[in-house]
């Protein structure tokens, strides 16, 4: 099958098609020291829209994990998608793995594409983690943040006193950049309350040939990077409005660590708890995630910075 006809090749061109539609267009940041930031941004920026800002987790590039995203929130916004590197068309030759560096490239790539002024950030999983960091160097150009199941406050010793279901980051990487229809429905069962049982193992292993076999390198050296010598005590609090929201049964990143950023960040977060849901909210919970979507980022902010409901 993989020689002939490759689904999961036709699922990415219809996510182009789909993304062309809702009238974004396909952009390429060279920001002149060997990296470069692939994009989705508006065919025509209106300055009476507010920017937004949307980062992908670990896994497809970012059309598959916003494709049902972009054409309702592009009639309310200058919607950006970025492939963050190692993903999709973004890519550097530099040495940095960390988040910090995503959110730095990230942020020169919209400035490259004309943004300016505010914007708010959206990021899910690992995207949650570059949207805090974004939210944490740039508070001036960050005017709200959403982290959606991302662990951004987890710790080193967290994994040696079994809160994840991995017992080591060895083991964590080995599923979440699968390369085995084996591993790959074992992330299936991590990442869905209700993952899709029979699927066949030639889907699975197209899908990893197309999505998961390039950068491999990177992406373990990005994984490794997030977790050592992580501590709460060296997470900088954002002082912008955040939405917390999270699956229930989110088996990635436990729920705990939701609570706990909950506590880091005080009265400027809101948590938002989606039932039946594990930590692909984007694909099980499409409808309410997006609901909370729009209701938290058209909020109106008050003069110290908080946002508010408009009736």
């Amino acid at each position: 099958m993989g020689k002939c006809f490759s689904f999961t090749s036709s699922r990415d061109k219809c996510y182009r098609w789909s993304f062309s539609s809702a009238g974004l267009r396909s952009l390429t940041a060279n920001l002149g020291d060997g990296t470069f930031i692939h994009s989705w941004g508006p065919k025509a920026h209106k300055p009476n829209k507010p920017t937004l800002v949307l980062l992908h987790g670990i896994g497809a590039n970012a059309m598959w994990q916003w494709g049902d995203f972009v054409s309702p929130l592009s009639t309310k916004f200058n919607v950006y998608v970025p492939d963050l590197l190692f993903f999709g068309d973004s890519y550097t030759s530099r040495p940095e793995r960390g988040e910090g560096f995503q959110a730095e490239c990230v942020y020169r790539a919209l400035v490259a594409a004309g943004v300016r002024g505010r914007m708010s950030v959206v990021g899910l999983s690992y995207g949650g983690f570059v949207a805090y960091s974004m939210a944490a160097l740039f508070p001036e150009a960050v005017e709200r943040v959403v982290i959606g199941c991302a662990g951004v406050c987890l710790e080193e010793r967290d994994m040696e006193e079994g809160m994840f279901r991995v017992r080591s980051v060895e083991e964590a990487i080995e599923i979440l950049l699968a390369q085995t229809p084996e591993k790959l429905r074992e992330l299936m069962r991590l990442s869905f309350y209700k993952p899709a049982k029979n699927v066949p193992s030639c889907f699975l292993a197209d899908f990893i040939h197309v999505m998961c076999t390039e950068n491999l390198q990177e992406r373990k050296e990005l994984i490794y990077a997030l977790h050592k010598d992580r501590k709460l005590s060296d997470l900088p609090k954002i002082t912008q409005p955040t939405l917390i929201i999270w699956g229930e049964h989110d088996q990635v990143f436990p729920i705990e660590l939701a609570h706990r950023l909950v506590r880091h960040l005080g009265n400027n977060a809101e948590l938002v708890l989606l039932k039946n849901a594990g930590h692909a909210i984007n694909m099980e919970k499409t409808k309410e995630l997006y609901k909370h979507l729009k209701s938290f980022l058209t909020r109106k902010l008050e003069n110290n910075g908080k946002s508010s409901k408009v009736d």
